[in-house]
């Protein structure tokens, strides 16, 4: 499921913008969302001494500049756990910092984001935010082989050395002056085929034979760094979502063996439910929270309501509650469709025709959910509560943690 370019460029705005030549953000057009929301952010000019930091490791411990002082080369990289183009260039940089670790270079990462100002619709590309806690279980996963860093309460060390976006990287010599800046290479993709300079990698291979810094500064692209000042902007973002109006029309089987068959190119989240199924009231966030942190994706919920059509308006108030909207951007796929919601309440008598519409596995009982594929094909079902960590996790790795070309 590939995005067609012009959604892409919606995805790179959500999440910060395509940050280019960041080392100037008073200047650069790209970079002034940084800038605009934190003027103290400091500019390392080539030359410049590394800023010191005191900052609590994921393991625990509390790390300076001092503990690195061994290494003839120091990379300080600020990356995230949110962000895809993190992810793209960490397939290249963490075989990197392993083959390294043992020829004189040693790498820091530093986590620059306040998870109080990112969004949850910045969130689609992560099965985790950007928490000192899921910085735990996200470097985990990855299998870092470096010291992750926590720099999100007080970002001192972030406007210390300039970062304006993740990835960032700064390399230093042994004397820690900063002969490098810049990006970890040319390609904001997976793919290593898709890389065509190295620049981060052939600065460390001249400065550990003793060689001058051949390309020492290149433009950064990434995920703007989420200054803390930016909460009052999440904060209208949820305004805005909550005020948004619900819309609740009546389906019978036909029209969910229709949805079922999901001739989008999205996948589609259907979960059936009722005001009355104690579960299903109590599962309802996640799924809301789910439309909301994928709305940039390819991905939609449907939800179906089983309450008795007399109950309508019942129904109806408890999705006005949840704020059970689709995003301006899948309203505006469903209209060409010919859909005005996602919102749905099941009109015949015989559940079981609802069944064989939707899933012929479904035991019955309530709630059931079910995530279908492009033309059909259910990747998931589940009957009863849903794990709410687990199903965003399969959600994540269907839809794909990085950007692709």
């Amino acid at each position: 499921m590939k995005p067609h370019p012009l959604r892409f460029l919606l995805v790179a705005a959500l999440c910060g913008g395509l940050l280019s030549a960041a080392q100037d953000p008073g200047k650069k057009k790209g970079a002034a969302p940084a800038a605009a929301h934190d003027p103290d952010i400091k500019k390392l000019a080539l030359g410049d001494a590394a800023p010191d930091f005191k900052l609590l490791g994921i393991d625990g411990k509390t790390y300076t500049l001092g503990d690195f002082q061994a290494a003839p080369v120091l990379m300080v990289v600020f990356l995230s756990n949110h962000c895809p183009y993190s992810h793209a260039a960490e397939t290249r940089l963490l075989p990197f910092a392993r083959e390294f670790a043992g020829k004189g270079l040693a790498v820091v990462a530093i986590n620059p984001n306040s998870p109080d100002g990112i969004r949850i619709d910045e969130l689609g590309y992560s099965k985790y935010n950007d928490s000192y806690e899921e910085m735990k279980l996200y470097a985990r996963d990855q299998g870092f082989p470096f010291p992750y860093l926590y720099d999100g309460d007080t970002q001192v060390t972030a406007k210390a050395y300039g970062c304006l976006a993740t990835p960032h990287v700064f390399l230093f010599d042994r004397e820690r002056k900063l002969r490098y800046v810049g990006h970890v290479d040319d390609s904001r993709f997976e793919d290593p085929k898709t890389v065509k300079s190295h620049d981060a990698r052939n600065a460390v291979v001249e400065l550990l034979a003793g060689q001058p810094v051949t390309v020492a500064q290149t433009k950064v692209t990434g995920c703007s760094t989420k200054w803390n000042t930016k909460r009052d902007d999440v904060a209208k973002a949820d305004e805005k979502w909550k005020a948004e109006p619900v819309e609740l029309a009546k389906i019978d089987a036909a029209g969910v063996a229709a949805l079922a068959k999901n001739p989008t190119n999205r996948l589609r989240l259907v979960n059936v439910w009722a005001t009355w199924c104690a579960p299903c009231v109590a599962e309802f966030p996640e799924l809301v929270a789910y439309s909301r942190r994928f709305s940039t994706r390819e991905f939609e919920l449907v939800t179906i309501s089983l309450d008795d059509p007399k109950m309508e308006a019942v129904a109806k108030k408890f999705l006005e509650k949840q704020h059970a909207v689709p995003s301006a951007r899948l309203k505006g796929l469903m209209k060409a469709e010919g859909k005005t919601t996602n919102n749905f309440l099941y009109t015949e008598a015989d559940s079981d025709a609802l069944i064989k519409a939707l899933d012929p596995e479904w035991p019955g009982p309530l709630p059931h959910t079910v995530l279908i594929a492009p033309g059909g094909k259910i990747l998931y079902r589940h009957n009863g509560p849903i794990d709410a960590r687990e199903l965003q996790n399969i959600l994540v790795d269907a839809l794909g943690a990085y950007y692709t070309p």
